[in-house]
């Protein structure tokens, strides 16, 4: 077990942290207002961080074609539609308008495949950037936790040695007091 400092050595390790402590606090507000000079200087990332930039009429028709196309109301639509499809052409016999190779049904299929997994991926890309730029932001946001715990830390470590500094000098006083009513005791 260390012995604990004397008040002669304390005092200038209490002023080292406490001038450690203040180097900090000075740094972590540097740093909070470089951040907000810089998302006044670009209101376009504040913007990105907020997720409220104005979609372009061709990302929100993706998204829309996305969410559309995405969902279980239109595949069962669309299951139905083919089966309707099939069944209406098998049933006409040789009245048939596609008959049974389906030709015209594949090619609709095709059109609608064609034209709906570009519209996806557009809109996959954009929730991609939306999510780096999410990932981003929490970055910044676990740098900014991380230094407020280390600022924690600090100014634990510094009211630790306080304490222990209030300890020693009511050691010390005590041994004094010790020393005194010894000496005053008859022998």
């Amino acid at each position: 077990m260390t012995q604990p400092p004397s008040p002669e050595s304390a005092e200038p390790s209490m002023l080292a942290a406490a001038s450690a402590e203040m180097q900090l606090l000075k740094q972590l507000r540097a740093q909070r207002k470089l951040r907000r000079k810089n998302l006044a200087a670009n209101p376009k990332a504040v913007a990105d961080q907020l997720d409220t930039a104005p979609l372009t009429r061709g990302q929100y028709l993706a998204d829309r074609v996305a969410a559309t196309i995405g969902s279980w109301r239109f595949i069962l639509i669309q299951s139905t539609a083919i089966i309707v499809w099939i069944t209406g052409n098998v049933l006409s016999g040789s009245h048939a308008w596609d008959p049974y190779p389906f030709i015209l049904l594949n090619l609709l299929l095709s059109f609608q495949a064609a034209y709906t997994a570009p519209a996806i991926m557009m809109s996959q890309n954009r929730q991609s950037e939306l999510d780096r730029s999410h990932a981003r932001n929490d970055y910044e946001i676990n740098v900014k936790a991380e230094l407020e715990i280390e600022l924690l830390h600090d100014k634990i470590d510094l009211m630790k040695e306080r304490e222990l500094q209030v300890l020693t000098e009511a050691i010390q006083q005590l041994s004094t007091q010790l020393e005194q009513i010894r000496h005053q005791l008859p022998k």
